[in-house]
């Protein structure tokens, strides 16, 4: 068995719901500016998913109740981002093993506070494997489940076949996203790649909201809107 049917078979099998590989190469230079150096210099990368659970999500609202946050924030959050961990740690092991290098990337782990942002991003690898685009709402958006899925990578130099290519933009005119959104964080401009952030999404709105939140009970401390709204998953 070659390795890509081996890897995707292991992933499968410790729960992910998604698979694909990326080549890294045309993002370089925005992978760069976010991780710096050594994680740009990874040629590739392996991204899994997990769907969340659409009872769960559908319970989501301006203001849901105390139970379907908790439950959101648990499986839909961080029950989930620990699967993926474990997931992209197993696969990292099995590329060591065979003689590359493997960084399983944190599935939901902020490193710069300024940026509000992580080492590197798990949405713009899935997109570069072809599992998706990236919507309006900055998230990743699949054919199958909308946004209602989340995201873990491991970046190796191991000479993988990719799954690609990336699949185009289809949120076309909707803008139920930008429209929902508690704080108006989204400008409602489409992604196109090389541009920052910043254009399409104000992150420092978004984490204020959850700031407030957070010190009115950090418990249910959700929010979700965009994921909620978006068409493709709740369909």
């Amino acid at each position: 068995m070659d390795l890509e049917n081996q890897l995707l078979d292991a992933a499968r099998l410790w729960g992910a719901d998604y698979f694909g590989i990326a080549d890294l190469s045309p993002a370089r230079d925005a992978i760069l500016e976010q991780g710096g150096t050594e994680i740009a210099a990874y040629p590739r990368s392996i991204s899994v998913g997990i769907g969340l659970f659409h009872p769960i999500v559908d319970q989501l609202s301006p203001r849901p109740d105390r139970a379907a946050a908790i439950s959101y924030r648990s499986h839909c959050y961080d029950i989930t981002n620990a699967r993926l961990d474990q997931i992209t740690s197993r696969l990292g092991s099995v590329l060591q093993h065979k003689g590359y290098k493997a960084y399983p990337v944190a599935a939901s782990r902020r490193v710069d506070k300024d940026r509000i942002c992580g080492i590197f991003s798990h949405k713009l690898s899935a997109h570069l494997a072809g599992l998706g685009w990236i919507g309006k709402n900055c998230l990743l958006i699949t054919p199958d489940m909308g946004p209602r899925a989340r995201w873990g990578t491991v970046l190796t130099d191991a000479p993988l076949n990719a799954t690609g290519p990336s699949i185009g933009e289809r949120c076309g005119d909707c803008r139920e996203c930008v429209d929902i959104c508690p704080v108006k964080a989204f400008t409602g401009q489409p992604f196109r790649a090389g541009e920052p952030r910043a254009v399409r999404f104000n992150a420092t709105k978004c984490d204020r909201n959850f700031a407030k939140m957070r010190e009115r009970d950090a418990e249910t401390e959700v929010c979700g809107l965009c994921l909620y709204v978006c068409p493709y998953g709740r369909r």
